[in-house]
Parts: structure tokens; sequence; C-alpha cells
């Protein structure tokens, strides 16, 4: 019995030694990751100003603060829509030798990636990464590209159209023709619509000093307008709402920030949302994970959401199949 007292004792006092050493260790590399990060470099390149961006923006730094890289170093530039800035910001970006750079919207990203081909590189706010030719397979990324794609439901937008709208007839499909991301939210909005029944007229305009005067044509030849997710036309929302209240014709964005601006009604994805699972990638290759073995995330937790104010304005009344399951803007 005392044999067997003394034995516990011994791995009792064994077990208080080495936890004496191993605990302040585990301590000491905990401190030395974070000293590590401090150390670290995340370049931003957004394409321009909007409340959408400017959410993403947000939402990556959160993501990376929810990973533990709180005093990561974020270099951010902003190109303000100009081709040339972008251009010239990437080459800053990628000099300043970061460890990942991120490009908020499709631009950006495509200006990054004609930078350089060695420093990984996460997409945020892409709806068609592989038409954009950043990347030529979602699951198994074969350059120095990943990212979150935010490709848009567009079925489930035009099935919230028809509700709200049930005569609906004609849309007029407002959006960039500089912009290839655009282009093929069109295309694939055209074909759905369509094939519904729905006339799709497209008006496409090469920058913002045009959407007024495109708007008020548009305005007088269908029964409303949808915006696909846009940088050029975000960019100048106000204007586009603005024209449109004034015919009293609906205007159905596809980004919850542009519905908070005015427009109608949409089955949006959560811009901040969206951001925080792009810093979430970007964590994933400060951690050291590859670029290749990181799948494309297809962003697709969306929710309707509407504007009571507008609905109010424009004379339409939110059926309550759609108001019940919705967030709402007042």
């Amino acid at each position: 019995m005392k044999n067997k007292k003394l034995l516990i004792t011994l791995v009792a006092l064994v077990i208080i030694v080495v936890g004496a050493i191993v605990v302040p260790k585990l301590s000491s590399d905990k401190k030395d990751k974070s000293v590590d990060s401090k150390n670290l470099q995340v370049g931003v390149l957004q394409f321009v100003t909007h409340p959408a961006l400017d959410e993403i923006y947000k939402g990556v730094q959160d993501g990376l603060s929810d990973e533990g890289f709180k005093d990561v170093k974020i270099n951010f530039l902003n190109g303000e829509a100009d081709q040339s800035k972008l251009q010239t910001m990437s080459k800053e970006l990628v000099s300043q030798k970061n460890d990942v750079l991120v490009g908020i919207a499709t631009p950006s990203a495509q200006s990054l990636a004609n930078a350089t081909d060695t420093i990984p590189i996460v997409m945020g706010a892409v709806s068609d990464p592989v038409g954009a030719k950043l990347v030529s397979n979602l699951k198994k990324p074969d350059k120095n590209v990943t990212g979150v794609s935010d490709k848009f439901p567009i079925d489930k937008q035009l099935d919230l159209m028809r509700q709200i709208l049930p005569e609906l007839k004609t849309v007029g499909v407002l959006y960039s023709s500089s912009e290839d991301n655009s282009k093929s939210q069109v295309a694939e909005f055209k074909k759905a619509a369509e094939a519904t029944g729905i006339q799709v007229v497209e008006y496409a305009v090469p920058s913002t000093n045009e959407i007024s005067s495109t708007v008020e044509v548009a305005v007088g030849k269908v029964d409303a307008i949808y915006t696909p997710m846009d940088n050029t036309i975000a960019s100048a929302f106000p204007t586009v709402i603005s024209v449109a209240n004034k015919a009293k014709k609906p205007v159905f964005p596809s980004v919850d920030t542009m519905v908070e601006q005015g427009g109608l009604a949409a089955v949006a994805i959560n811009q901040h949302d969206l951001g925080v699972a792009t810093g979430k990638m970007a964590a994933k290759i400060l951690n050291g994970e590859k670029v290749a073995d990181i799948p494309v995330e297809e962003f697709s937790k969306v929710k309707p959401i509407i504007n009571e104010n507008a609905a109010k304005e424009l004379g339409i009344n939110i059926p309550d199949s759609v108001a019940k399951d919705a967030d709402k803007v007042k």
C-alpha cells in the first residue's frame, strides 16, 4: 500500500514538473505567432468607392481578425474605377512584397493577376472567375489566384420580381459595357427571363456620365429596371434611383446595399459576409496553405430584402408571401 501511495505521489510530481516546463513553452509559442503576424502584409486593391465594395473591405478586415490576424499590416489602395490607376497600384502592391493580395471586384483582381504570377491573390466579389480568366478550374485553381465568387441567383431574383409585379412584361437591364463580369450576368439574366416570357431590353453604358440619359430612355420603354452586380452602375446608383422614381418605375438591384439606397427589392448576398469569407481565405494563405489547395468558394448565402419606403413611393404593394421572409429597409 505504501509503495502504491509513493508511486502516485511520484507521478503527481512528474506531472507538475512537466506542466511547469511545457505550459510556459506553449504560451511563448503563442506569443511568437502573434509577433510574427505583425511582420505579415496584406495588399488590398478595391476597384471603386461605393457602399457594397466598402462593406466587402470591412468584411475582409473582420475575416482576418477572426482568424487571429489582428495585427497584420494592410496596405489598402482604391483605383476609383480608373484602369490606369489599377495597373499602377497593382505594381505598387507587388513591389511592397505583400504576403497575399486581395482584389475587391473583377477589374481589381484581373489587374493584380496581370501584375504578378507568384504572389497569392484572393479575389472577392467576382461573379464569373472563369469568364474573367482568373481561374480555369474552380475546384483546383491552377494559377496563383483563388477566392470567393458571388455568383448571383438569377432564378430567385426573377421569381421575386414576378411575385411583386405579376403583370411584368418588359425589363430593362442597365449595365456597364466595359465590365466583363456584367456581360456574363446580363446574358444569363436575359436567357432566364425570356424563358419565362419576359422581354429583356439591354442598356449598356460606357461610363457613369451616360447613366442618367440612358435611364431616362429606358423608363419610357420598360416596366422595371434590373441592375446586375456592376461597379460602374453601383457607383452612380443614386442617379439611377432618382430618374426611375420620377417615372414611377421600380429598380431591382443585385446587392443589399443598393436596396438600402432606394432599390425596391433583391435576393441579395450580404456584402459584409462576403468580405468576411474573403478575409478568412486570405488568412488560410497566411497560415501556409497553397492556392492550389484552396478551391474557389461560391458564396451562396442569400436572403430577400425589400425597401418599404421605395414600395410606398412607387405605390407598389409587397405581397405577404414575400414580406414575411424578407429583411426590410424602412
